[in-house]
């Protein structure tokens, strides 16, 4: 589960309705990348940080992996 991805989503107060149209996904493909039963590929990864205003590392890679 992509418990960051899921945070960033929430503290934000965007719908996975709202991020997975403004990515142009469908909801449940959103949903299970969200839920990690779907794998994520990088150009994704890259719109859905971009989405948020953010660097896919900052999403994507796990902070003990991070700098800063």
């Amino acid at each position: 589960m992509n418990t960051k991805l899921k945070k960033i989503r929430l503290e934000r107060g965007e719908t996975i309705e709202k991020v997975a149209n403004g990515i142009g996904v469908s909801v449940p493909y959103y949903s299970m990348i969200e839920n990690g039963k779907r794998r994520l590929y990088y150009d994704l990864a890259v719109r859905i940080s971009n989405y948020f205003g953010l660097k896919p590392d900052d999403i994507f890679l796990p902070n003990d992996l991070t700098v800063g």
